[in-house]
């Protein structure tokens, strides 16, 4: 059966009920192979508002802490960053004029950032739910804030003793399926698999696809020397691999195997074996240095494996999703249908393991598969050892304030 017809049956076959398919990153791990739909309902255009719309509630810059002590210079290059990869994105027209205003005042005389962002922007709050259906008039709500960073491993080009941890590329196999493709009232909705015949049935596990090693069809990028600093490399998403003759690779996300993220450090806090205050990335990784033996099986628990891809070497930040480099304490990681990617963002939380507050304007590029829900991010502290200790410790409380242009108001 071509592929483009088992697409077909499984965009059908999830229609009918096969499996629930959330907006971003769906899985097919808990989805029976469905071969045909015998009868299918037909999909209605629905006339509703973006997802975000509903979770934001107009405020003051009076409401926002701090809002007058940030250096919203600081933020500026990444809001123009913003601008580039908004251009492209389904609110790009809503944001152009006001884009369009910052590149032209950037750098000329009297330019002051707070100003422009006052006068051409309007702070609203993040709050949960259907806030707008429900008539709630409530500042932003507090959620979870956590923290990411660019990593640096040791690699080697060949497998020799030592470097025998694999950094695979995108299998040939692994089968990606639009379903806006075919139905384009399912917008931003994929599905990941591989055929069998002529099913599509979910792609291997992470424990499956380690299994299989060599016989996976997938190029093998890099050797690593660790395992758990492989696993957290596939978490972040992105990282630099320093080789034996001291150069330098820097890898990007590619794609995903389509299963659900699962976190071990909750595994851990449940079989209680670590604390919860402890389920720190240097927790975990003191854990596992503590307990080699049964590694495997720990990262096993969590069935989601990232691909990657190479990316030009350079002094810029990974690239996010919004298609820009990241910009160190600058850009966070959002739930897109909750939070439009580009948009500015105020954010109110406090620093990794402490009452200290940290309030300042983001930029929202980027995503990530445990990013889910309105007030919810993922703070990029940036490159290194140091962005890695702050990322780790970060899992904070924390308000959102969305910066939309009147074109971009909220209906």
């Amino acid at each position: 059966m071509p592929k483009i017809q088992a697409a077909f049956l499984l965009a059908l076959s999830l229609l009918a009920g096969c499996s629930t398919v959330p907006r971003s990153e769906p899985s097919l791990a808990a989805c029976a192979p469905c071969a045909a739909c015998p009868s299918c309902p037909p999909v209605q255009a629905a006339a509703t508002p973006p997802v975000f719309s509903r979770s934001l509630l107009p405020g003051t810059w009076a409401d926002l802490p701090g809002w007058a002590e940030d250096d919203h210079a600081a933020a500026w290059p990444a809001f123009l960053l913003s601008c580039r990869g908004m251009a492209s994105k389904p609110h790009g027209p809503a944001w152009k004029r006001v884009c369009d205003l910052a590149r032209a005042s950037d750098g000329k005389a009297g330019h002051n950032a707070r100003r422009f962002f006052e006068q051409n922007l309007q702070p609203y709050a993040v709050a949960a739910g259907d806030a707008l259906a429900q008539g709630a008039t409530s500042p932003a709500a507090s959620g979870m804030i956590t923290g990411y960073y660019e990593p640096l491993l040791r690699g080697s080009r060949n497998r020799v003793k030592g470097f025998e941890q694999p950094v695979r590329g995108v299998p040939d196999d692994l089968l990606t399926i639009d379903l806006s493709a075919v139905f384009p009232e399912l917008k931003d909705k994929r599905v990941r698999g591989r055929l069998e015949g002529n099913k599509v049935v979910p792609y291997w596990s992470r424990a499956e696809i380690g299994a299989r090693g060599d016989a996976l069809p997938s190029k093998t990028l890099l050797y690593v020397d660790d395992a758990v600093e492989l696993f957290f490399l596939q978490v972040q998403g992105s990282g630099r691999v320093k080789l034996k003759d001291g150069s330098t690779v820097r890898l990007n996300y590619a794609d995903q195997n389509g299963h659900p993220y699962q976190s071990i450090g909750r595994l851990l806090v449940e079989r209680g074996e670590l604390k919860l205050e402890e389920a720190s990335m240097q927790g975990i990784q003191a854990w596992a240095r503590a307990n080699p033996a049964r590694l495997d099986e720990l990262l096993n628990a969590n069935p989601s494996y990232v691909f990657f891809r190479e990316a030009p070497s350079g002094n810029d930040g990974p690239i996010g999703a919004l298609g820009v480099p990241l910009t160190a304490e600058r850009s966070i990681a959002v739930d897109p249908r909750s939070v439009p990617l580009g948009v500015p963002v105020f954010l109110a939380t406090t620093r990794p393991n402490s009452a200290q507050p940290m309030n300042r304007l983001v930029m929202a590029q980027d995503t990530g598969g445990a990013i889910k829900g309105a007030v919810r991010a993922d703070f990029f502290w940036g490159f290194g050892k140091a962005a890695g200790e702050q990322a780790g410790r970060m899992k904070q409380s924390g308000r959102l304030w969305v910066l939309l242009p009147p074109e971009a108001a909220p209906k």
